[in-house]
């Protein structure tokens, strides 16, 4: 089964039918009723074993319909606790079981053909003006309901209704060969009829196959290529630098189902590896509308540098929340190496310290070169940091920080807050620059923003300057920034 168009429309939000396409599919099954009846009934008024075939494929046409129309009624259900993926496969089971009655049907219809041919002309055909006209009809009808079927089956990118316009196609086929048929039986070839009978035979047969093996695949997680390769370039144009691991995509009921394992650094945030699974979700919903996309991201190998390799080490055992200020120095031509490890804020000393000792070891294990490890044991925030202080708490602070960003400025500071840190306040302001400054003068003033009021205000922990644009319209974003 191929990939759902970029310009398909989604399938309904639970994966299912639409109340559309259940409409659809009853009126294939009112439109397969008419014509076995109508065939049925001219066929054997007629004599014509063409027609007797074609109101028995038209039955199993009737019988598919009725599957079909059951099926969406199963698949129109959201995704409950037994059934996470949906019920869309129901329709392929639908599918699947018209064409074991398409492959009886032409084996009837066969038989019927050649023993007629081998018997030579006792059957009679009345090829009159009122079965011509009978054909007519159907002809008309096999066009219109091939159309609608086709149209809803690209609307609603639904392979029952697909297999549906494929046999309303073979029907209209058929009927022109038994128009044939009769034509030349009417003009005096008799066998003309059964031969009919024997062609519509093999369209059966054919479109019985054809149908039966892409539904097969589907039922069996073949994979599309063409939603894969769709995918993995969707993926790629997103997010480029990551490590695409694995990528399996199945399709059902025209809706694709896409599962990737990402790799990202080892020393990569939590927060970072999630807006990189984010990114790539986005990216191939975009590009295969309605797919459902699970993206599950791991830590990547280690590269060469010396200190990937050791932060990727580190937290590999288990009670480390977090490294950073991962340092190395050549000392005496021998290479040290120094790393604050965050830990739970409850260990005892003890326990701390097993850890701290278990990093050493795995980093000496994963960087040979490494002569000596210095850690350092951080608790993690328990949470009561964060709080927004008073106006009269950091009233002095303020002022610095006002004057600062002034004299260095020439501009007031702009959304000015404090924040309670672990180790002293955490101040965020917003700043605005010249537009054309570049990045790295703009980063510049922020960094000396940030050292003289830390230097005025030692109660100051921490400084985060957000940059702006002088001439940038509306309020400043009160976000963190460079």
């Amino acid at each position: 089964m191929s990939a759902t168009p970029a310009n398909t429309p989604a399938p309904a939000p639970d994966g299912g039918a639409s109340p559309t396409l259940l409409r659809s599919a009853l009126g294939s099954v009112v439109a397969a009723a008419f014509l076995v009846t109508l065939k049925l009934v001219a066929g054997l008024v007629s004599g014509s074993l063409g027609l007797v075939a074609e109101a028995v494929h038209s039955g199993t046409d009737l019988v598919a319909a009725l599957l079909t129309f059951l099926a969406l009624r199963v698949a129109i259900r959201p995704p409950d606790r037994d059934h996470p993926y949906g019920h869309g496969k129901a329709e392929h089971l639908a599918a699947l079981g018209e064409g074991g009655f398409l492959v009886l049907a032409s084996a009837f219809i066969g038989i019927q053909a050649i023993g007629r041919l081998v018997e030579g002309g006792d059957h009679q055909v009345d090829a009159n003006v009122w079965t011509f006209g009978v054909l007519a009809v159907v002809l008309v009808v096999d066009i219109t309901r091939m159309t609608v079927s086709r149209r809803a089956a690209v609307r609603h990118g639904s392979p029952a209704l697909a297999s549906n316009a494929l046999h309303f196609a073979s029907d209209m086929v058929g009927t022109i060969a038994v128009l044939i048929g009769l034509l030349l039986t009417r003009a005096g070839t008799p066998a003309a009829d059964s031969v009919a009978a024997l062609v519509v035979a093999v369209l059966v047969v054919t479109a019985a196959v054809r149908l039966m093996r892409r539904n097969v695949d589907v039922l069996m997680d073949a994979t599309p290529e063409e939603a894969q390769a769709t995918a993995r370039a969707a993926i790629v144009a997103a997010e480029p630098t990551v490590e695409l691991r694995r990528l399996r995509v199945r399709a059902a009921a025209g809706r694709n189902f896409v599962e990737a394992t990402i790799a990202v650094p080892p020393d990569a945030a939590l927060g970072e590896g999630h807006a990189v699974a984010d990114s790539i979700e986005e990216a191939v919903r975009h590009a295969l509308p309605g797919s459902d996309v699970v993206v599950h991201v791991e830590p990547g190998t280690a590269g060469a540098d010396v200190r990937e390799r050791a932060s990727a080490a580190a937290l590999t055992v288990r009670g480390v929340r977090e490294v950073h200020n991962v340092r190395t120095t050549s000392v005496d031509g021998h290479l040290e190496l120094s790393l604050h490890l965050k830990l739970p804020a409850g260990l005892d000393l003890g326990a701390a310290h097993e850890i701290a000792c278990a990093v050493e070891e795995a980093i000496h294990a994963a960087v040979p070169e490494v002569v000596d490890v210095h850690t350092h044991i951080e608790p993690l925030a328990t949470g009561a940091a964060g709080a927004e202080p008073t106006r009269r708490e950091v009233a002095e602070e303020e002022a610095v920080v006002r004057a600062v960003v002034e004299d260095l400025t020439g501009a007031p500071a702009e959304n000015l807050r404090f924040r309670a840190g672990d180790d002293g306040l955490v101040v965020l302001l917003t700043v605005r620059l010249e537009g054309a400054q570049t990045l790295d003068q703009a980063h510049d003033v922020a960094s000396e923003l940030e050292r003289r009021i830390r230097e005025r205000a030692p109660t100051i922990d921490e400084v985060i300057v957000h940059t702006e644009p002088a001439q940038a319209a509306g309020p400043a974003h009160p976000r963190a920034g460079a």
